[in-house]
């Protein structure tokens, strides 16, 4: 068994809500069974328990700590009772994330409080990726709407930003993943950094979509490497044209949540930001689905084979057809259908054929 735990981590607003949905999405298709630890600082903040509110900052860091640690106790815990080879704990920041809000001496007696040292605390950790604010060198993408516990300023943002950096710095392995190429281009020099830690094979990046004949889902289901998914898919209504969804995605009554926002740069250019939800937040937004679209439920197969990974979409509306989409690693790899995948034609660059259109009520 194989249990490797990393931080996400970085200063505000540095994408850590989205990396966490792409890391669940690209390391699931690697055989990894990926586990989150939430943000404590979020939890006890919305919860009531602030610096603001405790006696002290070191008061409020002390439980914080407590924890913080605890919970990445019990995930370990856990993973080692589920019968799985690989394991990925993702701690959304971990327990060094804190120094950067505490004095030296502060820092030195919530250290005593746990009977740890410094290097011991820091190297509980396999590996360390901090994503840098959007204050630096992303500023026009700044924000504090997607975090209810965030107030800092760009200036304080940055100010943080430095802080955590240097808190981390002399792990073994920590990698800065800073805002040189615009957010996807961050994103995927994320997934390849802990792919290369982990020693797999650089995650896809290029996707093709194609239309199909409808498949034997019972011959999919029988297969020992495919996996069935269901998922429900809720659009939103949007004040400035952005195209703002809500995903319900999981199997035999276990599902996680996400909201997915694709923001137009250009005419040519859109990022998509997507963080996960809790079931909570989840159902609070179903209360403003766009009437104007349908939901869209469909049920996934998920599909290695010729050394390929296949998503192959079926709708409740189509008995006659559905989508298969492929995602390469090279534009150039030559594509192979199993024999039991009929392909109608290509709509990769199709726009009827996008969730967004099929929603649309007509």
């Amino acid at each position: 068994m194989d249990i490797k735990k990393i931080v996400i981590t970085g200063g505000p607003c540095g994408g850590k809500s989205t990396a966490m949905s792409r890391i669940m999405k690209e390391f699931d298709k690697l055989g990894y069974t990926v586990l989150f630890v939430p943000e404590t600082a979020s939890e006890l903040i919305g919860g009531g328990v602030a610096p603001w509110t405790c006696g002290s900052n070191v008061d409020f860091q002390k439980s914080l700590f407590a924890l913080q640690l605890e919970k990445e106790r019990v995930f370990q815990r856990a993973a080692s009772t589920m019968g799985k080879d690989k394991y990925l704990i993702v701690c959304d920041r971990g327990a060094l994330d804190n120094k950067a809000y505490m004095s030296k001496e502060e820092f030195a007696e919530v250290l005593d409080s746990i009977g740890m040292k410094e290097v011991e605390l820091r190297d509980n950790y396999d590996a360390v990726f901090h994503l840098v604010t959007a204050a630096k060198g992303a500023e026009k993408f700044y924000t504090l709407s997607n975090n209810s516990a965030r107030t800092e300023t760009p200036e304080q943002a940055c100010e943080i930003d430095e802080k955590l950096i240097a808190s981390w710095t002399g792990h073994p392995h920590l990698r800065v993943i800073d805002n040189s190429t615009d957010f996807e281009g961050k994103m995927q020099r994320l997934m390849s950094e802990i792919a290369s830690f982990l020693g797999e094979p650089e995650p896809l990046e290029i996707e093709r979509k194609f239309l199909i004949e409808y498949p034997d889902t019972v011959q999919l289901e029988a297969l020992p490497n495919c996996s069935r998914v269901e998922i429900i898919q809720t659009y939103l209504k949007s004040d400035n044209g952005d195209e703002v969804r809500v995903r319900q995605r999981g199997t035999g009554g276990s599902f996680v949540y996400y909201l997915t926002r694709k923001k137009k740069i250009t005419d040519m250019k859109r990022v998509e930001i997507e963080r996960r939800l809790t079931q909570e937040e989840y159902l609070a937004l179903l209360m403003d689905a766009d009437t104007s679209r349908r939901q869209i439920r469909k049920t996934r197969y998920c599909l290695s084979e010729n050394n390929l990974y296949y998503e192959i979409d079926v709708y409740p509306f189509w008995d006659d057809k559905a989508i298969a989409e492929i995602e390469l690693s090279d534009e150039n790899t030559e594509i192979v259908f199993p024999d039991f995948i009929k392909v109608i034609k290509e709509v990769t660059d199709d726009e009827n054929y996008k969730n967004a259109a099929l929603a649309l009520i007509k």
